[in-house]
């Protein structure tokens, strides 16, 4: 099925006369062809259409409300959100790595947060991102609440060091949890800080021993790697706070009431404090296409890169947050987002979505035919992750997006 717009003018209509009927000659009618065959759709249809358009932010850029207006609707009107023909080819690279959580009952007044994830190559050659979802990670014996992981990882040099973050950093924060036998008065500080270290440490010894992936185009570069490194953002969600750990330039969001929350701060070398980090140890910061360590790297923190320490540490700033009912979601990006996208436009898009649908009436259509909420708010958090991505590539970003979007309202 697709969709014609069309318009028709009389030939002999001059300007002067007939503003008026030329106005409703030219009115844009809508048609969906099926098998060859033009079907107008019914008035009540058309003024349905209309209202739905002007659902739209006025704080938003007008290639934002055109996506977001789309987006949430483009289950019932069976529409494809309308891209430069550059960007579609770039979506052929997405990564299929929505999914939901397992069905479980929740524990205390923790419920199981549901999510999306969506990460594209963008205009990069290679994948250097990584994403970690660990649902219900640790149990704190005290509470019986259900610790929830969120990782996100962007690459730099190589993607092994994402990936081995991926693969292994929450083991090692899961480890930390049940060593100091977590509970509200844990040091959450000190817990993450030992994680990274330590993940840290053996990303260097894996480098060092040559232990590398099939295919690893560090082989081509050098057999010890140290020029291989990766940001880490992690997020985890206990019942009553949320814990953000971050080292490098990914960052970590809070969408609450409305506002935009920026739960980490990006680690520039150009940052002050940062920058008197890095003089004092006896490093420079050099402006080279941007401020960068030693004139190589972008930024100043990152689990890996040997060749730059001590000037670049793998020691994360944790943010501790209470939770609260006016908490509408939790957006983790990698900086091929942040690098065009502000904070308070990715709140107004994920936010667009988790409400967009209740808007458009999809809620009782689709549990009508047997969608529960839970998968109802799975969808909108897909539907906000892919289309922060496809923003970002809307707006030319130059690197890889990853996007993981949190559901934090409690009455979905």
């Amino acid at each position: 099925m697709a969709e014609i717009c069309f318009g028709v003018v009389s030939e002999n209509e001059t300007t002067s006369g007939a503003r008026e009927a030329r106005r409703r000659r030219m009115e844009i009618r809508r048609l969906k062809v099926v098998d060859g065959v033009g079907v107008a759709p019914k008035e009540s249809q058309s003024d349905e259409k209309r209202q739905k358009v002007q659902l739209g932010s006025p704080t938003l850029s007008r290639v934002c409300e055109n996506a977001i207006e789309n987006c949430a609707t483009d289950v019932e009107k069976g529409l494809v959100i309308v891209m430069p023909e550059t960007v579609e080819k770039q979506i052929s690279g997405v990564v299929p790595l929505n999914r939901r959580l397992p069905p479980q009952v929740p524990v205390g007044n923790n419920e199981n947060p549901k999510f999306g994830v969506a990460s594209v190559y963008g205009r990069r050659r290679d994948m250097e991102d990584a994403v970690a979802i660990h649902p219900c990670l640790y149990r704190d014996p005290q509470t019986t609440g259900e610790f929830h992981y969120f990782g996100l990882y962007d690459g730099h040099g190589c993607s092994h060091v994402a990936a081995k973050c991926r693969d292994r950093l929450h083991e090692l924060v899961k480890e930390e949890l049940e060593r100091e036998e977590c509970s509200v008065s844990m040091g959450w500080e000190g817990a993450m800080e030992r994680s990274f270290s330590r993940m840290d440490k053996e990303v260097i010894a894996w480098n060092n021993a040559s232990v590398l992936q099939a295919n690893c185009r560090c082989e081509l570069q050098s057999p010890e790697c140290d020029a291989v490194g990766s940001t880490a953002v992690v997020a985890i969600l206990t019942p009553d706070k949320i814990i953000v750990a971050n080292c490098g330039d990914s960052r970590a969001v809070l969408c609450c009431d409305g506002k935009a929350l920026p739960l980490s701060c990006d680690h520039k070398p150009d940052r002050p404090d940062e920058l008197n980090r890095i003089q004092e140890a006896g490093g420079r910061v050099i402006y080279w296409d941007g401020a960068r360590v030693l004139g190589m790297l972008s930024m100043s923190r990152a689990i890996g890169d040997n060749y730059l320490k001590p000037y670049v540490i793998c020691e994360p700033e944790v943010t501790i947050m209470d939770r609260t009912a006016e908490d509408e979601c939790l957006i983790l990006a990698s900086d091929g987002l942040w690098d065009v996208v502000t904070n308070e436009m990715a709140c107004g898009v994920a936010r667009m979505c988790l409400r967009g649908r209740s808007h458009a009436g999809v809620d009782l259509e689709r549990r009508a035919e047997g969608v529960t909420a839970s998968e109802l708010s799975d969808k909108a958090c897909s539907d906000a992750s892919m289309l922060l991505t496809k923003l970002a590539l809307a707006r030319h970003s130059t690197d890889n997006v990853s996007v993981v979007v949190v559901d934090l309202r409690r009455d979905t």
